[in-house]
């Protein structure tokens, strides 16, 4: 499936767009992760949870359980929050 990928992560992909396979999005992450080792950390704590500035989006619609099923058509946007001030 597709998976964009947001600017801050791209040091790891060298692409704004790469594919990846996984029946559930931790499945998908752990992908990603033996493609371009190290990615998954900046997005999954310690505790297996999203970090809170992190977003998923599964066609569109946001998904914060890393255990939600996933078909191999979907279109995965990662997006990244900014925050400072």
């Amino acid at each position: 499936m597709n998976v964009f990928i947001p600017t801050p992560l791209r040091s790891y992909t060298r692409a704004a767009q790469v594919a990846a396979e996984g029946s559930t999005i931790a499945a998908l992450l752990a992908d990603l992760d033996r493609q371009y080792p190290g990615i998954r950390f900046r997005m999954v704590d310690e505790q297996d949870q999203l970090r809170r500035h992190m977003r998923i989006f599964v066609n569109g619609e946001e998904e914060r359980d890393l255990t939600a099923a996933l078909a191999p058509g979907d279109e995965i946007h990662i997006l990244q929050a900014l925050s400072g001030g």
